[in-house]
């Protein structure tokens, strides 16, 4: 297993605390580890496994938590030393904030507490642990064209990985803008092990 990409969950909390301030908006603590959550499940899934962060998240009474983050933030920022998150993870990051920042915790809460990862660990009991590969197999997956018609908008049906990875814009040799999309291989129905 490749290590996570980000040195703590501390890096990433601190980096959509700032982004929501770009905002003029205030990350509520709850919003914070939900999105917190969308990101490490995203990020598995677009890279085969890979963790975004080295963080594990536990099932509460609204949802989904990083148990370490949600202690440290308990009374406002910390003041921590943070290091900074690479270029490529900060693009991905982004694409998440555009995605569901936008959002009310209300709505992220009903909406992944509908999901399977957060029911099956839940049914294990209090602060039951959202494995990661339940989370890469739910949000990576291909979905039909029609659960993706309406942009994802059913709170059961999350949008795909494409739909949440924004398209980088660089420049042709002409110059001219193009949206650049990094190549991941179509799974051939022959490696599917349904």
């Amino acid at each position: 297993m490749k290590p996570p990409v980000c040195d703590t969950p501390f890096d990433v909390a601190v980096w959509l605390t700032d982004r929501a301030m770009q905002d003029g908006e205030y990350l509520q603590p709850q919003k914070l580890h939900r999105i917190m959550y969308l990101a490490q499940a995203y990020y598995a899934a677009a890279s085969k496994g890979q963790r975004l962060m080295p963080a594990i998240f536990i099932t509460s009474t609204f949802g989904p938590i990083e148990p370490c983050t949600f202690r440290a933030f308990e009374n406002g920022r910390p003041e921590i030393q943070v290091r900074a998150v690479p270029d490529t993870q900060k693009h991905f990051l982004d694409s998440v904030w555009r995605r569901f920042g936008a959002h009310t915790v209300d709505y992220l809460n009903r909406m992944i507490c509908e999901h399977s990862p957060y029911l099956e660990a839940q049914m294990a009991g209090p602060r039951g642990e959202i494995s990661l590969d339940s989370m890469v197999a739910f949000y990576g997956r291909q979905r039909p064209a029609e659960d993706q018609g309406a942009g994802g908008s059913s709170t059961r049906t999350p949008p795909s990985v494409e739909q949440v990875m924004r398209p980088r814009v660089m420049r042709s040799h002409k110059g001219k803008p193009v949206n650049v999309h990094p190549w991941m291989p179509k799974k051939r129905l022959s490696d599917d092990p349904k």
